[in-house]
């Protein structure tokens, strides 16, 4: 019983952690990030202790070369000189050297080549992971632009099944809207009816006709000979009096 009770527990507990992941990915990006700089950090110590051998390792082959170069000129100073015991016992010492120099030298170019190995798996690691992150950031942005694209697309119908429910309402607000330019086209039209457009005319004539005969007048009385417009207007004013 118990057993089972554990079991449901825990598939409820899963479905509410995918319930998570699948809600916030950037979250799920981030914590790949930590993750991925914990184990590069981790990586990254071991090869600086590997790091640190190599070194170790040359300083040890330079020291002994240069021990062994000082051997040798010592055991021809020595054999030189008559003192064969010597000229042995360093020769024995440099015998030994040359082969912990050997053995030393091999360790060395094992460690550089190891070293060198881890360092460009790492540099690969570092590449692939970040151009997964790419490829990952790329998918979520179009993964957004999707979802923004289907939210735009459903309020955009909503919208027109709201305009279609008001089709009634804005029947209404035409008919009005018709009804007034009726009335207001219909008083429009009378107006322009009531009024009496020949004596507006003539009114008109009449002005210009007064306005020329007193030009006529004005350029007389300053001794100034009317232009021929003036006098072919000056008569057509005079025939609105009794002819004499």
């Amino acid at each position: 019983m118990f057993s089972r009770i554990g079991r449901l527990f825990r598939g409820f507990l899963g479905l509410f952690i995918s319930g998570l992941e699948s809600a916030n990915p950037e979250a799920l990006m981030e914590a790949a990030r930590t993750e991925f700089r914990t184990k590069m950090t981790q990586y990254n110590l071991a090869l600086a202790r590997m790091a640190g051998v190599a070194e170790r390792l040359k300083g040890q082959v330079k020291m002994k070369a240069t021990r062994a170069q000082e051997l040798e000129r010592r055991i021809l100073a020595n054999h030189r000189a008559g003192n064969m015991e010597l000229a042995g016992t360093l020769a024995r010492e440099l015998q030994e050297l040359k082969s912990d120099l050997g053995t030393d030298t091999a360790e060395l170019k094992e460690t550089e080549e190891a070293y060198d190995a881890n360092l460009r798996q790492a540099k690969i690691a570092q590449r692939e992971f970040e151009d997964k992150v790419r490829r990952v950031e790329k998918q979520l942005s179009q993964v957004k632009i999707k979802e923004a694209q289907a939210e735009a697309a459903a309020a955009l119908s909503n919208v027109a099944f709201r305009v279609g429910d008001l089709g009634d309402t804005m029947k209404t607000v035409e008919e009005i809207l018709s009804k007034r330019y009726e009335v207001s086209a219909g008083k429009a039209r009378v107006a322009r009816d009531m009024v009496d457009m020949d004596t507006v005319v003539e009114k008109e004539n009449e002005r210009k006709a007064l306005e020329q005969v007193a030009l006529a007048e004005f350029l007389a009385s300053q001794g100034v000979q009317a232009t021929p417009a003036a006098e072919s207007q000056a008569p057509a004013a005079r025939e609105i009096g009794p002819k004499e």
